[in-house]
């Protein structure tokens, strides 16, 4: 790559180098001049520009991204569309984040061109929390380079998310005469609390006396009961591997695997198991709900991640947390919270002319059930988390309702429904309460888009974290429906002709987030009576 001082009659096909605010408008830094571009800086007196030019050999910026991101992927993680030489990483769900530091470091090292920046390791992350950012710093990177990278890349899982899962967790606590009922009855509550952000749940807590045939016996109900995972929370803090609590787990049949851990509080954590299920005895620490070492083991155990005694010998670093209040999630956002915390509306296009069919109304078209096209679309979405389902008519409006009739919807006739698309897309959008934060426009001709999938969506939404639009992607093929947030809802009013709002996707591409789905239905639509001929497959 080619950068410097570039005489406008030679800048036509570079990469400018810094934005330039004219009499006629914006060219952003980034851009590749055209001939238009490079007449409209002539024009403002510029004789000379600030660019780069790419040589043979060199891959721009969104495109080195692009293909870098997408040689990281992994289940769990979806992505940003590549702009301005960065693509962001997603998480699918609620769940711990691990990575592999050393194959980081090598990605970073390889050119100073490449960039990869991730959350922490072990990090608890929300679903669509942002886990990693790819930037390519300059304008292009070497091709050479950048294959190297890729191979990289792919050779190992550099980030990994491990959901959470929706195990169920016993307690037993011991107690000593004169011990108050309401230590125990906090402490239970601080332990339910902590499980249940991760998405798991506590069983009825076993109460017993400070011994461990006792504790064994507790422990043993508890199994039976189902619990995925064992705690036990003794009268009295422990002080060796074969105290009370511990001697508790041996006796049930299980095993003492690592006493103590640097990490503070939380020092006296025991790790052990009863057979295949993993049994703790709690520091006392934990009987408060402010972080300690015992919350970085839950998490991992949640998340189906083994702990070993060699794991937590390696907390240490980082393991003071006496004066911290949060690690990167704060417990007020619990990692469990339900996704689709935006408030998200529902508009499906019906009122199309159906031009491509001839006489027939593709959306009045019915399956094998009797189920009409449009119909199918709209159950989708009312088995979503949509907060509400708006249905726009033209065509045959009459027909269109009366075939949805006696579901919990919307009606909104757009009058001007034959001047195409942008108008069914501006009747549905004008009829959206204030409240709604975002509206997913589906088309009703696309019956095949599951709830799953349009839940995803949704919960991939996130305005605050850059999130503001949302498209689904299928083995690389972009597709619909498209989530739109508030930001976007004045462009799309002023939209007009048959385009709907694609223009829009590029335009804001650094505010698009894309989800990759399985689910074919998303580049599926039935325009034609050879495409109607397949639905039923």
């Amino acid at each position: 790559m080619i950068f410097g001082s570039v005489p406008i009659a030679e800048a036509e096909g570079t990469v400018l180098a810094h934005t330039r605010r004219l009499a006629t408008g914006v060219i952003k830094k980034g851009s590749r001049l055209d001939a238009a571009a490079v007449q409209a800086l002539r024009d403002a007196g510029y004789r000379e520009v600030i660019a780069a030019r790419l040589e043979p050999g060199d891959v721009a910026e969104d495109e080195a991204a692009d293909r870098l991101a997408a040689a990281l992927m992994r289940p769990g993680l979806t992505r940003s569309a590549a702009a301005t030489g960065r693509v962001n990483l997603f998480a699918e769900a609620a769940g711990l984040l691990s990575l592999d530091v050393a194959l980081i470091d090598r990605l970073n090292s390889l050119d100073e061109s490449l960039t990869l920046a991730t959350l922490p390791a072990y990090a608890p992350v929300a679903q669509a929390d942002m886990v990693a950012t790819i930037k390519v710093i300059p304008f292009a990177v070497p091709a050479a380079v950048l294959a190297e990278a890729e191979a990289l890349a792919r050779s190992a899982h550099a980030l990994s998310l491990h959901p959470f899962r929706p195990l169920r967790a016993g307690l037993v606590m011991s107690r000593l005469p004169g011990m108050k009922s309401s230590v125990l009855a906090k402490t239970e509550e601080a332990t339910r609390a902590r499980v249940e952000t991760l998405g798991a749940t506590l069983l009825p807590a076993e109460t017993v006396e400070h011994d461990e045939g006792e504790i064994a016996a507790a422990l043993l109900r508890l199994h039976e009961a189902g619990a995925g995972l064992l705690m036990v929370i003794g009268a009295s803090a422990v002080v060796d591997r074969r105290d009370v609590g511990p001697a508790g787990i041996v006796r049930a049949g299980g095993e003492i695997a690592h006493f103590g851990m640097p990490v503070d509080p939380g020092n006296l954590l025991c790790l052990g198991s009863i057979g295949r299920l993993p049994a703790l005895v709690l520091p006392g620490c934990a009987r408060s709900p402010k972080l300690n070492g015992f919350d970085w083991v839950l998490q991992r155990i949640v998340a189906d991640v083994p702990v070993t005694g060699r794991d937590i010998q390696r907390m240490g670093a980082g393991g003071l947390l006496t004066e911290i209040e949060t690690r990167p999630l704060p417990r007020a956002r619990a990692t469990a919270a339900p996704p689709g915390r935006h408030r998200v509306a529902a508009v499906v296009l019906a009122a199309g002319l159906s031009r491509r069919m001839g006489p027939v109304n593709k959306l009045l078209a019915e399956d094998d059930a009797g189920r009409t096209m449009v119909a199918r679309v709209v159950d989708n979405v009312l088995a979503s988390r949509a907060t509400e389902v708006i249905v726009v008519t033209g065509h045959e409006h009459e027909r269109v309702a009366a075939t949805l009739d006696g579901r919990a919807i919307r009606f909104v006739h757009a009058p001007d429904y034959a001047e195409g698309l942008a108008a069914s897309l501006r009747a549905g959008v004008a009829a959206l309460p204030d409240e709604v934060e975002g509206a997913l426009i589906c088309l009703g001709d696309m019956p095949l888009v599951s709830a799953e999938t349009l839940d995803r969506l949704i919960g991939a939404f996130d305005p605050a974290a850059g999130r503001a639009a949302v498209q689904p992607v299928h083995e690389g093929q972009p597709g619909n429906p498209v989530l739109w947030g508030r930001e976007f809802f004045p462009e799309i009013l002023e939209l007009a002709g048959d385009k709907g709002a694609r223009a829009l996707l590029t335009r804001h591409a650094p505010r698009l987030a894309t989800v990759n789905t399985a689910d074919d239905g998303v580049l599926r639509d039935f325009d034609t009576a050879e495409a109607l001929a397949t639905i039923q497959g």
